[in-house]
């Protein structure tokens, strides 16, 4: 297996697992909840979040964190690791042998 197939099933398995927390989320509030990729990474680790952002604004341009970044931050988790995870497994999927000769 590839490390490109293997990064394609982790992003799956991330989505799935994105998606049950909303879900178990939505159902104990009673109402749905989503599950923003930015509240995700800001729960896991709120200090890497804050340096992300000042890393773009100071090196790169302020402009590219607030609508670009901020627009992809406020994304459902799961859509987010969805896409990639299919992504990536397009792009690494297998090709199929050509027989030049049938037997």
């Amino acid at each position: 297996m590839s490390v490109g197939r293997f990064l394609a099933w982790l992003c799956i398995l991330l989505a799935l697992m994105a998606a049950g927390a909303e879900l178990v989320r939505s159902l104990e509030a009673g109402n749905w909840q989503p599950l923003a990729l930015g509240y995700l990474w800001f729960s896991i680790d709120a200090g890497s979040l804050n340096l992300v952002q000042a890393v773009v604004q100071r090196y790169l341009h302020p402009v590219l964190w607030d609508p670009a970044i901020v627009w992809l931050l406020r994304w459902p988790a799961w859509l987010f690791f969805g896409l990639i995870g299919g992504l990536l497994m397009l792009a690494t999927r297998g090709r199929r042998r050509r027989r030049w000769f049938s037997r």
